[in-house]
């Protein structure tokens, strides 16, 4: 008897029909003979309401009484699921991560999850009950309600599997698996059948928005199956696998991109040692994430240009406190620009194969899009263009590599 942990997301189960349906979709494993454990997200919308009251109700707030209202979104998910499940003739009954209990550490929020134990709920799958597992939310050292993050409803479940030893975990959403590209903007990009951890955990990072990174992360040092699926479209989805399971590896599995970044050129910079950690480590103090990184040195070595990106969202505080340590490092200017997109290319068989950045730089020159920055990671290469040209720049890169659906 297999055994499988389903996960539905807030599009899945964003009204009565859709809790439905989607009880449907576990009743299919039931009726299949699989031991079923699901985890629940928040209604959509819900979760984004319950932040806003609580800024509404105070700037400075708590943040153990933040998880404890940011919470409820899933617990009402996880009862309204088990009534379906229940309606269909499912012994079922839903579990909030204190029950269980999943235990995490006390970083309210974020928390990260130490240890989920599994007794009862062992001990009520083989007894033929369903359980309906809240997600997003545990348990930590001080007894109060924590949260894991946004979009951290993957994460519970590839734990839960995990714990149960489950035999996959499939994630429900609105699409139908991982695309090559963002079918949105690329026409020809095609369902994969099957992605690497690593691939996915680079297009996770990089802009893909089907699955968190931290999920990922997750499946990948527990070896959990993932496979992403749709919740409205009864097909296989994408299977998220171990590198050894796909027999023959395509050089470039995936075109990503992300248009929230912006860049940070600090012209005339003095070229001393210690000048980069003094420009970094303020930013990392002030909880900036820094990404791609480039250096020019000057012909006569006193001076530099430093450029590097950052999330949109940050490049109002990174400025602000550039300008503050301006005498202190020693720069003349700072140009920053939000009017950027990072374009990634992934892939695992780049670590066997040549000339893939080659192929990248050849096809965006050939539409005239000039690269103002490139960063490399074993299986990603990644640039920074102007925005203007993303649609361009994917269709091309998507072309260039051998990827169009024909």
């Amino acid at each position: 008897m297999s055994r499988i942990v389903q996960k539905f997301g807030g599009t899945s189960v964003a009204d009565v029909e859709r809790i439905k349906n989607a009880a449907r979709r576990v009743k299919q494993e039931v009726d299949n003979g699989s031991q079923v454990a699901v985890v629940v997200s928040a209604m959509a919308g819900v979760t984004d309401r319950m932040v806003e009251l609580t800024a509404d109700i105070s700037s400075m707030f708590d943040a153990r009484e933040y998880d404890a209202v940011a919470a409820t979104g899933e617990q009402a998910t996880a009862g309204l699921m088990a009534l379906a499940l229940q309606d269909l003739g499912i012994a079922s009954r839903s579990w909030l991560g204190w029950q269980i209990p999943i235990r995490t550490d006390g970083a309210h929020g974020k928390a990260r999850i130490r240890e989920i134990e599994t007794g009862e709920l062992n001990r009520r799958l083989a007894a033929g009950e369903v359980p309906v597992v809240a997600g997003f939310q545990g348990l930590g050292p001080d007894n109060r309600i924590t949260t894991i993050g946004r979009g951290g409803s993957d994460t519970s479940a590839v734990a839960l599997a995990g714990a149960l030893g489950a035999d996959r975990c499939d994630i429900y959403t609105d699409v139908d698996g991982i695309y090559t590209s963002d079918p949105r903007i690329v026409a020809k990009a095609r369902k994969l059948d099957r992605i690497t951890y690593e691939e996915m955990l680079e297009m996770a990072s990089l802009g893909a928005k089907v699955l968190q990174t931290r999920s990922v992360e997750l499946a990948m040092n527990q070896k959990v199956p993932l496979q992403v699926r749709s919740t409205f479209v009864d097909a296989p989805g994408t299977f998220v696998v171990s590198e050894d399971e796909i027999v023959e590896q395509q050089v470039v599995s995936g075109i990503s991109h992300s248009g929230d970044e912006a860049k940070i050129t600090l012209l005339r910079v003095a070229d001393r040692p210690g000048v980069a950690a003094g420009i970094f480590g303020p930013l990392a103090d002030a909880n900036v994430n820094v990404d791609m990184i480039v250096q020019n040195v000057s012909e006569d070595g006193a001076t530099t240009d430093l450029t590097f990106t950052v999330g949109q969202g940050e490049l109002e505080s990174a400025v602000r406190v550039l300008e503050d340590r301006k005498a202190e490092v020693g720069f003349e200017k700072i140009d920053a620009d939000s009017n950027v997109c990072k374009i990634s290319v992934v892939g695992v068989g780049m670590r066997s194969h040549a000339g893939v950045a080659q192929t990248m730089f050849r096809a965006l020159a050939e539409k005239g899009i000039n690269i103002q920055v490139i960063s490399t990671s074993e299986i990603k290469v990644s640039v920074l263009i102007a925005a203007d040209y993303t649609e361009l720049a994917l269709r091309a890169l998507h072309t260039a590599y051998g990827l169009d659906d024909e």
